[in-house]
């Protein structure tokens, strides 16, 4: 039986959400709250299991007071 293909690949770590959600002592089910969401979202979102819309990525960063910009790992 042939392993699953998405198992085998190393997760892409594109957002440092659950990084800025320890450096200001925000809980995942805290941040659920701010933004209307699951918590379970967020704990996904947090392990980079799938990524927030940029709508939702804005809100987080509002909810957060940060720039929308710290929430993402730079590409340089």
């Amino acid at each position: 039986m042939p392993l699953n293909r998405s198992r085998m690949e190393k997760k892409t770590k594109i957002n440092r959400i659950k990084t800025v959600l320890a450096e200001k002592d925000i809980t995942h089910k805290e941040l659920a709250k701010m933004v209307g969401i699951a918590p379970n979202s967020i704990t996904r979102i947090c392990n980079n299991e799938f990524q927030p819309t940029l709508k939702l990525l804005r809100e987080i960063a509002l909810a957060l007071d940060v720039d929308i910009r710290e929430l993402l790992i730079p590409t340089k």
